[in-house]
């Protein structure tokens, strides 16, 4: 059972959030809050296993609760929910510790898939930010993958576009007839390649320096 706590100062969304999560038998809200502050409060009393967190908030904002939830609980998972793509946005949520960045028009079926891969060490970005990403970090003089360092097989450069395509693992495994634990092992040795420890910051490597091919997003 995934406990989690929903953040976000819409009433509306929250109660929506809420009803959608708890049709899941394999989740459970343990908590609400309608801003940083309040989400504090309550994930030091229900110590949920992952935080769903809006951005633009009144009082203590997304990021800013982030940071601090991630300083307070390490182990606790934060997937921020939103609406902005802004880069800044993104970009100082991932910086501040986030597992994860779903925009908020995605398929409830989508938010169900998120936090669950979230929690299973698989980070989700989703798959319009990652393209936006791509279009801010992007300089003219960034790494080309030729003037790269990194040495990927054909084989992992295959999963590491897939990865930035959002896919989990099971749907890579399932699209290049690989068997899951086959596909954990090449992700291990892509993070050791790429000197990251998670999904996001491979996907954030992976758009600056070049090594996937950006008309597949």
């Amino acid at each position: 059972m995934i406990k989690v706590l929903i953040c976000d100062d819409q009433e509306i969304v929250r109660e929506g959030l809420q009803h959608i999560l708890e049709a899941d038998p394999g989740i459970q809200v343990v908590g609400i809050a309608s801003d940083g502050f309040e989400a504090l409060e309550v994930a030091a009393e229900k110590q949920p296993d992952l935080v769903l967190m809006d951005l633009k908030m009144p009082q203590m904002n997304g990021i800013q609760a982030t940071r601090k939830l991630r300083e307070l609980y390490p182990q606790m998972q934060i997937l921020i929910l939103t609406t902005y793509t802004d880069d800044e946005w993104l970009f100082d949520a991932i910086r501040s510790g986030a597992s994860g960045y779903l925009l908020k028009d995605r398929p409830s079926k989508e938010l169900i898939e998120a936090i669950k891969g979230t929690m299973a060490g698989e980070a989700y970005i989703d798959p319009s930010v990652a393209r936006k990403v791509l279009e801010n970090v992007t300089q003219p003089h960034a790494m080309k993958k030729s003037q790269t360092k990194l040495s990927l097989s054909p084989r992992e450069e295959e999963i590491l576009q897939l990865l930035t395509m959002g896919l989990y693992n099971s749907d890579i495994a399932q699209r290049l007839f690989l068997s899951e634990g086959t596909v954990r092992n090449y992700m291990s040795d892509l993070f050791s390649k790429l000197d990251v420890s998670d999904r996001t910051q491979a996907v954030l490597v992976a758009l600056r320096s070049g090594l996937v091919d950006i008309n597949k997003l």
